[in-house]
């Protein structure tokens, strides 16, 4: 079974990744060549987290919103 395509990833996973990625760099060893990869591989999975985190963040801002608006929500 083939791994999905960065952009498919779930939260979770693309963290999980990303801290791999760290860890790799960190290490260190690298080729310049490898430690730039690795680098874009970072920048794509981080984009991937922050798009993730968006959502959720507008998901509860839609729900606390919901919730105010409420009838008898006392205010």
């Amino acid at each position: 079974m083939s791994e999905p395509a960065t952009e498919e990833l779930g939260y979770e996973q693309a963290r999980d990744r990303l801290v791999e990625v760290v860890r790799e760099l960190e290490a260190g060893g690298l080729s310049l060549e490898q430690s730039l990869e690795l680098w874009e591989k970072g920048e794509k999975l981080a984009k991937v987290c922050e798009r993730h985190l968006e959502g959720a963040r507008e998901r509860v801002e839609a729900a606390l919103a919901s919730v105010e608006d409420e009838p008898g929500n006392g205010q």
